[in-house]
This record gives C-alpha cells, structure tokens and sequence, in this order.
C-alpha cells in the first residue's frame, strides 16, 4: 500500500491546494481501490474496479493495467495517473461525504 500526502503548496506554481474538497492524502489498496482524505479531514473509499467490466472508458482504459492503477498520485489536491487521466476532487468529496464508501460508475 502507497501513501502520498500532498505537499503545502506546490513550488512550481505556489498553488495551495486548501479547498476542503481538495485531496490531502491517498492510500492505494487492493482490488482497485483508493483511501482518500480531504483537506477537511474527511474520509472515504472509491472502488474503482467498475473499471475492469468496462468495455469503453476512455482515458481509463489504462488504469485496467493494475501497474498503471496502482501509480496513482496527487498533483493540487487531486487524485492522477500516468497516463493523463484524473479523478475531479470535488465529485470524489461529494461521493465520499454522502456514501463514505462507493464504487465509481463507468
């Protein structure tokens, strides 16, 4: 399991992520899924494995390579991979805070 905070602020742009929406910590865990806390402290899990049934999901398609899923990070407050593709904070705090734990529909 992997875990990144997100750093004060970003030194390239001196962005500080403080939004409580915004993503402070992740944690990648089995069976794609992530653990995700918010600058407000709240916290949740989105299962992602909708993903794997898929047939056609765009930029996500990538993240069905558990290697690719599993180098997950935080770049502003937000959850992105590799291959470009990013998970809007503010939809995840919004899932999170309303059903703590969810899988996210593809």
């Amino acid at each position: 399991m992997s875990i990144q905070t997100t750093p004060e602020a970003d030194q390239t742009t001196g962005v500080i992520p403080v939004a409580p929406w915004r993503i402070k910590a992740l944690a990648v865990l089995p069976a794609y899924r992530l653990a995700v806390t918010f600058m407000d402290d709240t916290q949740g899990i989105a299962d992602f494995s909708a993903i794997i049934a898929a047939t056609d999901c765009g930029v996500f398609e990538a993240l069905k390579d558990k290697a690719c899923f599993d180098q997950a990070r935080l770049h502003l407050g937000a959850v992105t991979w590799p291959n470009g593709a990013d998970m809007d904070p503010a939809w995840m705090y919004e899932q999170v805070r309303v059903n703590k734990l969810w899988p996210v529909p593809f």
